[in-house]
């Protein structure tokens, strides 16, 4: 392996996994205290009244969905803030294509991200802060993973294991934050823990900055790039387009984990674990995608050894499966609070339905973007892997409209309600098994 390499890739792959490893220690470290920070403290009477514009934004809110209470106006917030991070690389990804090329971008998005976590530690820029958040991670995103592919030559089959490497490099830093930003909000000030996300970025812009040489440029387009799509070809990206609406119905209950999840466990799952200590409520975040790290070889060897019996099921099964999981987990929720009764939840039972999600997660959203990539015709490939994220984007203003039911419904209906919007996602992939397997799996798996 030359010296020039990282583990037999590119060396810029190790400055941007790195840099994405930061970006999402920042990311999620602050998103692992938001809903807390917004029903605990900020959204509160004599507090929210100093928040610049609040009063104007909670109007237009309510406008649409009537008066909210804290908890539900907290949810659609957070909800819409999510929504708007995740559709943002799609515009991003134009402005570093169109127009300020992909390095000026994710300099431009790590340096708003910055500054918006910095600004979290200030109550009255709470809006200004989510707005410089959405818009960085908008530019920051999309244009950082296309990056990676740029590393590659056209052909170079080490591609796909670069991308896990850096799906790694994600989940790494989302396990690593709420330990550290999470803790030091909880415990100490939220100021701290905002702060400590600020800190994390700025790290992150360091490494990129001293990794500059080993990026490359946007190959030139090639003759099939650059071809007129046929009918049919219009046809696979309809179909791509219907799964993606399908995956949102995954992604609104992993995004209800970002959201309304920490209020539960806050104040309906029994925490103490003796001597006056309790598990911090965002170290849950962490368990989240400790799940994921954890199960990822168990699940490629499964895989493996299913593929060498010829027994690896489809994609569409893959995907099929992982719903029911997720609505499993739901499901498990569901029965723990029903068990508690008036108590609360033993902690054994968001600890297992943590791993199950886990399991969920590793069927549905790597397996969901391979698909998308691989079946969209070459001509819009980029664009489409772009797409991806309105399944995100959709999931969660709807897991934000859902939150209003917290209160309403309570946690046992709530939860059931979510397990069923999993198990939909289920039944719609093995009602239209048969096309989805013709349209965009020709050949046999």
């Amino acid at each position: 392996m030359s010296k020039d390499d990282f583990m037999g890739h590119p060396k810029g792959l190790a400055y941007i996994a790195f840099t994405e490893a930061w970006e999402r220690f920042s990311f999620y470290g602050m998103q692992a205290l938001l809903m807390l920070y917004m029903t605990g403290r900020l959204l509160k009477p004599g507090v929210v009244d100093h928040v610049w514009g609040f009063s104007t934004f909670q109007s237009l809110v309510e406008s649409v969905t009537g008066p909210l209470s804290v908890q539900a106006l907290a949810a659609q917030i957070f909800g819409i803030y999510v929504a708007l991070v995740y559709f943002g690389p799609v515009v991003g990804g134009l402005v570093g294509d169109r127009l300020i090329g992909r390095t000026p971008a994710v300099l431009t998005g790590a340096l708003l991200l910055a500054i918006g976590h910095f600004l979290m530690a200030f109550e009255p820029a709470f809006l200004p802060a989510l707005g410089c958040i959405i818009c960085g991670a908008g530019l920051l995103k999309g244009n950082l993973a296309a990056q990676v592919g740029a590393l590659y030559p056209e052909g170079d089959r080490r591609i796909d294991d670069g991308y896990t490497l850096y799906i790694t490099s994600v989940v790494v830093g989302a396990f690593v934050s709420p330990l550290v930003c999470g803790t030091l909000g909880e415990l100490y000030g939220w100021h701290y823990g905002f702060g400590a996300a600020g800190v994390g970025m700025l790290v992150g812009i360091g490494i990129y900055l001293r990794g500059l040489k080993h990026f490359k440029e946007p190959a030139k387009k090639t003759e099939a790039q650059l071809a007129r799509m046929t009918r049919a070809e219009w046809g696979r990206i309809g179909v791509l387009c219907g799964l993606i609406l399908i995956t949102s119905l995954f992604w609104t209950v992993q995004s209800q984990i970002w959201n309304t999840y920490p209020v539960w466990l806050r104040d309906d799952v029994s925490l103490g674990i003796g001597f006056g200590l309790s598990i911090p409520v965002t170290w849950f975040q962490s368990l989240d995608a400790f799940a994921v790290l954890a199960l990822t070889p168990v699940t490629m060897a499964m895989w493996k050894a299913l593929g060498k019996r010829g027994l690896e099921p489809t994609d569409i099964v893959k995907l099929a499966i992982g719903c029911a999981l997720f609505g499993g987990g739901c499901l498990l929720l569901s029965v723990g609070q029903w068990v508690a009764g008036s108590g609360k939840v033993a902690v054994v039972w968001p600890l297992v339905f943590h791993f199950v999600i886990g399991a969920g997660y590793l069927l549905c959203s790597p397996v969901a973007l391979a698909l998308v990539a691989r079946s969209a015709p070459v001509q819009v490939k980029s664009m489409m892997v772009g797409g991806y994220y309105i399944g995100l984007f959709i999931a969660g203003i709807f897991s934000g409209w859902l939150g209003r039911f917290y209160e309403p419904l309570h946690p046992p209906l709530f939860w059931l309600l979510h397990a069923g919007i999993g198990l939909a996602g289920t039944l719609i992939l093995l009602a239209l098994y048969a096309p989805l397997r013709r349209i965009l799996l020709p050949k046999p798996v």
